[in-house]
Formats: C-alpha cells, structure tokens, sequence
C-alpha cells in the first residue's frame, strides 16, 4: 500500500510543529503527537493523514507516492522518541526530554527536505537480517 506524498509531510509538519509548540511552551504538547503516533500504529490508520485526504486537489493515486509499510516503520520511531522524552520531563530529566525531542524534529525536518533517516535505518535492518540468515559457504 501507498500514501501520497503531500499526505506524509502534512504529518511530519504536524509532528515537527507540534514538537517545536511543546519545547517553546510546555512539554505536555507532546502528548498530542504521541497520542497521533500510538493511534495509528494501533489502527494503522493517522488521523493527520486522514483529515489531509480532504484538502487533497488531485485524486489521491496522481501524486507521488511513499510506502505505507516505511511510514509506519517511521511513526515507530517517532512514537517511541516521544514517549521517552514525554517520561524524561515527568520524571524531572529534561535535559533528556529535551534530546528525544529535538531528535523527531531533526527526522521529520530532513525528511521534509527530502531524506529519510528512517528509511536508511530500515534499509540497513533489512540488509543486516537478510546477511544474517544468508548461508555462507
């Protein structure tokens, strides 16, 4: 399956948006994407992505598509970094709140510039599996 690609930058917009608003204001924004991420690992449906459907110009299969299956493996990423830095600021450790933080921002911004970090690490976790389970003779 696929996913337009105006579609997954509206998300990671949302995520870097939303990661910025809690760092400049108040950690607790934080739970906003989290709860996105943790919903749609679940369901495998995003509600960000969702609602973007509505604003779609074109239909959905003419833009540029991305792989539903490495956006998830993404959300995965994200979710977790988030759900630690959200700990981290409760358990009165900012610095490191702060550090997971800045780390979705930093994916999601490159990504927005066009380069995936979580499509190096899938990439480079499949090379290794695949090595890995490889016979050598």
């Amino acid at each position: 399956m696929t996913i337009p690609k105006p579609l997954v930058q509206t998300n990671q917009t949302f995520v870097v948006v939303t990661v910025v608003a809690a760092l400049l204001f108040h950690p607790a924004i934080l739970l906003l994407p989290f709860v996105v991420g943790a919903y749609t690992l679940v369901t495998k449906k995003n509600p960000v992505i969702q609602l973007g459907h509505l604003f779609l110009k074109k239909p959905a299969a003419s833009y540029q598509q991305e792989d539903k299956d490495q956006q998830l493996f993404n959300q995965w990423i994200a979710t977790i970094s988030l759900g630690l830095s959200l700990i981290f600021f409760s358990f009165g450790i900012p610095s490191l709140g702060f550090v997971f933080s800045i780390m979705v921002i930093i994916a999601a911004g490159v990504a927005l510039m066009g380069y995936c970090i979580g499509c190096t690490i899938r990439f480079r976790y499949m090379m290794w599996k695949h090595n890995r389970t490889k016979v050598q003779v």
